[in-house]
């Protein structure tokens, strides 16, 4: 298992993003998480692919882009240009998702699908072996600063257990409320990649807490690792 930490560039200072980046890059960083927000999936609106653009150039790790938008279909492309090492989906917002998750991987990117906190975890079930990573919403997707859904931690079981079950490896990520107070939990409970957005960038010193979280984060997995 390999542990992953994502921070969420929602939360970060636009007016300085740049060294905002540098800043969690310096603390452990292995991948930018990306919201990517259209106003009409969701209730908010924020970065298209030039902002992509112009973080790859800046940062040192993969850019982890996360599609909130109604029609991702017509925009993978763009992202895919614009620098994206990964690119998810959400369940609820495709009737042909796996055409959509089989194009995604065609372009050389790794192919993610996410799902909201009412959406069951049997949607899944069919195109679980075709997924490179699941991504669980752990809050309401929108807006950062949210509060973390508790029972979020027993989906991340469950969807640990369906796409074990279907012989996929592909990780488990998490995103909303994370921090140091549930990160433990979160990866005992199987989570690989970390989204965390208030957690490091509302804080004074974000390098310094993208360095905590991970090293609370690691601490769980090396905890769980003794067990097994």
């Amino acid at each position: 298992m390999t542990l992953r930490i994502a921070p969420s560039i929602l939360s970060a200072d636009f007016a300085a993003l740049g060294e905002a980046i540098a800043a969690a890059e310096r603390g452990g960083a292995d991948l930018l998480h990306v919201d990517v927000m259209d106003g009409h999936f969701v209730p908010n609106i924020t970065v298209g692919p030039p902002v992509v653009r112009a973080i790859k150039r800046v940062a040192h790790v993969p850019l982890d882009v996360h599609l909130m938008i109604s029609d991702p279909d017509r925009y993978i492309e763009s992202f895919a240009d614009a620098g994206a090492s990964m690119i998810s989906v959400h369940v609820e917002a495709l009737p042909h998702l796996h055409r959509t998750v089989t194009f995604i991987k065609s372009l050389g990117i790794e192919a993610g699908v996410v799902l909201n906190p009412s959406t069951s975890v049997v949607s899944l079930e069919e195109i679980a072996p075709e997924v490179d990573f699941v991504l669980v919403m752990s809050v309401n997707p929108g807006f950062g600063g949210q509060a973390f859904i508790p029972r979020s931690e027993s989906k991340v079981r469950a969807v640990r257990e369906l796409l074990d079950r279907t012989g996929s490896a592909a990780p488990v990520e998490v995103d909303g409320g994370v921090d140091l107070h549930n990160v433990g939990r979160l990866v005992a409970a199987g989570v690989e990649i970390v989204v965390a957005g208030n957690a490091i960038f509302g804080t004074p010193d974000p390098e310094d807490a993208t360095r905590r979280l991970k090293a609370a984060a690691l601490a769980a997995l090396r905890l769980e690792e003794l067990k097994s």
